[in-house]
């Protein structure tokens, strides 16, 4: 097997996703335009990760908890359309005391609301 692989000069196999340059397994999502939806779930969760991340800075946390999930995707106006109707397990209730101290950031200028 070895011999006949050097002899025609083979590669070793490229997934899609690492053709498409990207991290999501192309072949998990299915056959109708897998690397166009593992683009957008991609982009889909930076998005997220990072607003998540913005409020587990706010909170003085190194790690993003199930709760800065749910504050992220709540204080974003896109998301919370898009997400409107999800249950984040561990999230907490929206519009608790402790939401009105973090800061609400508009996403495309990244300036604080008031």
């Amino acid at each position: 097997m070895r011999k006949r692989r050097q002899r025609h000069n083979c590669s070793k196999a490229k997934t899609r996703s690492s053709r498409a340059g990207l991290q999501f397994p192309v072949v998990r999502v299915g056959a109708g335009a897998p690397v166009y939806l593992a683009a957008v779930l991609e982009y889909l969760t930076a998005e997220i990760l990072e607003l998540a991340g913005n409020a587990a800075r706010d909170n003085k946390k190194t790690r993003i908890i199930p709760r800065h999930l749910q504050l992220a995707v709540r204080n974003d106006e896109e998301l919370n359309k898009l997400l409107g109707g999800v249950t984040i397990a561990q999230g907490g209730a929206p519009g608790t005391q402790e939401d009105k101290s973090l800061k609400v950031y508009n996403r495309s200028t990244t300036e604080e609301i008031s």
